[in-house]
């Protein structure tokens, strides 16, 4: 019969769990309960991306050995605008904004602190997989990735000028099927509706020196706006 963790810290004894990590498989835990001296199994779903059918199958591993099991879960929708930044990916863009509000949010999962409350982490490629000293982590990362929002709801469409000036925002990108899609004309990325939008999509990013882009149409499509602005990093 396995003690629980939770029965070991209730007798007030010390618990010694061994986190496993990105490197998470059955063959390890087998070895980790050969090994001896360790109560539990801390599996990670926060940074690991470990899904749901992996986990049912380290539990039981755990089981197999000996050792109780416990697994952080990833907190609702911030795990998937961070993972992608810890896997070295230069920024990430969030699709199908509606409100200022999801916006800082955003902006709070995807920086460091001060500028957000992201959970620090060594054991990625961001981080050297633990070479890099974290101050030094933190500072690169903050400084080099970049968020786009994308502006194709029409609810940001009436915001766009406060989801411009949010800090943290480096770029605006318009999605433009959907945009025209919303106005009621889809498809129609040159009718007047769509262009009225661009262009105050465009005014919006202007006024708060910001780029904006665009996923292209057409070679004609695509000159309509680069005449009236920057073009995001990401096109």
């Amino acid at each position: 019969m396995i003690k629980s963790i939770k029965q070991r810290l209730e007798d007030n004894e010390t618990v010694r769990v061994f986190f496993i990590g990105p490197l998470a498989h059955p063959k390890l835990i087998e070895m980790v309960g050969l090994a001896g001296g360790y109560h539990g199994v801390w599996i990670d779903q926060e940074h690991s991306a470990i899904p749901h059918q992996q986990t049912e199958t380290l539990v039981l591993a755990s089981r197999a050995a000996g050792l109780d099991a416990f697994v952080r879960l990833a907190p609702t929708d911030y795990a998937t605008v961070m993972r992608p930044l810890e896997t070295g990916a230069g920024g990430v863009m969030a699709a199908q904004i509606r409100t200022v509000e999801q916006v800082q949010q955003i902006v709070e999962w995807s920086f460091y602190p001060p500028t957000g409350n992201r959970g620090l982490y060594s054991g990625n490629y961001e981080a050297r997989y633990g070479a890099a000293d974290p101050k030094s982590q933190i500072e690169a990362a903050n400084r080099n990735r970049w968020l786009a929002i994308q502006i194709e709801t029409l609810e940001a469409v009436d915001q766009v000028e406060k989801i411009a000036a949010v800090d943290g925002v480096d770029c605006l990108f318009v999605g433009p099927g959907d945009l025209s899609a919303v106005l009621g004309v889809p498809g129609q990325v040159t009718h007047p509706k769509s262009i009225a939008a661009l262009e105050k999509i465009g005014a919006a990013a202007q006024a708060a020196a910001k780029p904006w882009g665009i996923l292209a149409r057409s070679a004609e499509h695509a000159a309509n706006w680069i005449v009236v602005s920057s073009v995001c990093p990401a096109t």
